[in-house]
């Protein structure tokens, strides 16, 4: 064994010194209990299976096999965009001039506390203005700052996703956006009522933006705290598999390894900016044309249009681009496995009537004031089985709308409650942290320890902000 496999056993060996503390305890307890994300999907669905059994109205074996199969292929286009967020906000990263500003936001980073204070604002804003830039942004700024200082790389990785969590309330937010959207699918207010809900009431509303300020500043400062002594540091390490895979890059940038000749047709239409030129072009026309009539918005598929634009200016030729996302599939495997397996969870909640049953049970409880927070609370459960903003608010906000109207409580604050609650569970919920974990090249398991604590802590200034803020 070189000394490259030594330094990547040291990162991932779960039989180092152990830490002394409550965070330690909770890193190591994650690391020995918690198995592969993949794994870890096949067990929820054999839980959801067994509680659709106890709790359900429809669950019998063929609704649960159809609902399973159902939601398994109905999240494949989903699952795409998603490594289509991954992969061209990678050939971004890659870019040259992206790599010179990355490395000079790390340059002036010598300590942990630094860098926390770094990460945590430019994630948490990149987050709000938009999720798929928050992910990427900050696994690919964790990276460059854990090169060039010595901090525990799963500390900082986990501060970043913990600074990315605050992305349900911000400008991207799925429940909001839609509220606020005339004629959107998932508009459930505007179907009952007749009105949309503007993001003045929600992501701009105190008892939202107050508590997402606070948890980016509150957990800045815990996370400085937290950081492992230097005895127990255990640092950035490039692992084997990425120094294999830097040994490829070159043949995929060599028209000779592909068998083309430097001056044949092949190479120079490869190394020519026409198509980068074409597809440019056709894309700022699109986005122009639509903004234009439409009004500016950004949703999954824009976000991914403009990431492809960008990276194709940025590599400036074909080939570069092409060979940048050759690179960026290779992080997409644990992706491409886990999001069906979710897709069936999220078909038996639907399909059984599990998730509605857990939401109209909170519901039946509430009062005008108490219902955001009992919606907050049912959200916490369905969002650990339902990691999708969008399919937990179609799963649970034909509930907890009409229990608001007929209660006269909130409806801004009672939607934007099961919003939040997905602020606060992802931090317990694998399933966003595949491509953070991906582009980092760290096991999820130190990450997921971090990230409890984060848990607790925006539980906490959420609900009481739900419960206390106007």
């Amino acid at each position: 064994m070189d000394q490259r496999d030594t330094h990547t056993n040291q990162l991932h060996s779960p039989s180092r010194e152990r830490q002394r503390g409550v965070v330690a305890g909770l890193v190591y307890v994650f690391e020995q209990v918690m198995p592969d994300p993949f794994v870890l999907s096949i067990g929820l669905t054999v839980v959801v299976i067994a509680l659709a059994f106890i709790f359900a109205p429809r669950a019998t074996v063929p609704v649960i096999l159809t609902s399973w199969y159902g939601g398994t292929f109905a999240i494949l286009g989903f699952a795409l965009q998603m490594i289509l967020i991954l992969a061209t906000g990678y050939a971004i990263a890659e870019a040259p001039i992206v790599q010179r500003g990355l490395r000079a936001l790390a340059a002036g980073v010598q300590t942990p506390a630094r860098a926390a204070l770094l990460v945590f604002p430019i994630v948490g804003v990149a987050a709000w203005l938009n999720w798929g830039l928050g992910l990427i942004v900050g696994a690919l700024l964790s990276r460059e700052i854990a090169r060039r200082v010595k901090v525990d790389f799963a500390w900082l990785v986990a501060g970043s996703y913990s600074a990315w969590s605050v992305c349900n309330s911000g400008l991207s937010s799925s429940i909001a956006l839609s509220q606020a959207s005339h004629g959107n699918a998932l508009n459930l207010v505007e179907k009952a009522t007749g009105q949309v809900i503007p993001l003045s009431q929600t992501v701009f509303a105190p008892f939202v933006f107050i508590p997402t300020v606070l948890v980016v500043v509150v957990m800045t400062a815990i996370f400085i705290k937290m950081h492992p002594r230097p005895e127990h540091v255990v640092a950035f390490s490039a692992s084997t598999t990425e120094d294999a895979a830097s040994g490829t890059q070159a043949a995929d940038a060599d028209p000779h390894a592909r068998g083309a000749a430097p001056n044949s047709f092949a190479a120079r239409a490869e190394r020519s900016m026409i198509g980068t030129l074409i597809l440019l072009v056709l894309g700022i026309g699109y986005l122009g044309m639509t903004w234009h009539t439409k009004g500016f918005e950004l949703d999954i598929n824009t976000t991914i249009l403009i990431f492809l634009l960008v990276g194709l200016a940025l590599q400036r030729t074909p080939i570069a681009y092409a060979d940048a996302i050759r690179r960026a599939a290779r992080q997409t495997g644990s992706m491409l496995l886990q999001y069906p397996v979710y897709g069936g969870i999220m078909g038996i909640m639907t399909g059984t009537g599990l998730a509605a049953s857990i939401a109209k049970t909170f519901v039946a409880i509430a009062t005008p004031v108490t219902l955001p927070v009992l919606s907050y609370l049912s959200s916490l459960i369905i969002t650990l089985l339902i990691p999708s903003a969008g399919g937990h608010w179609a799963v649970q906000g034909p509930f907890v709308l009409p229990a608001a109207l007929s209660l006269h409580a909130s409806v801004p604050r009672t939607a934007m409650g099961v919003a939040v609650a997905e602020n606060v569970s992802n931090m317990l919920q694998p399933f966003w942290a595949v491509p953070v974990v991906a582009i980092a090249g760290i096991r999820i398991q130190r990450v997921m320890g971090y990230t409890a604590v984060t848990f607790v802590v925006s539980l906490v200034i959420y609900g009481v902000a739900l419960w206390l803020i106007p």
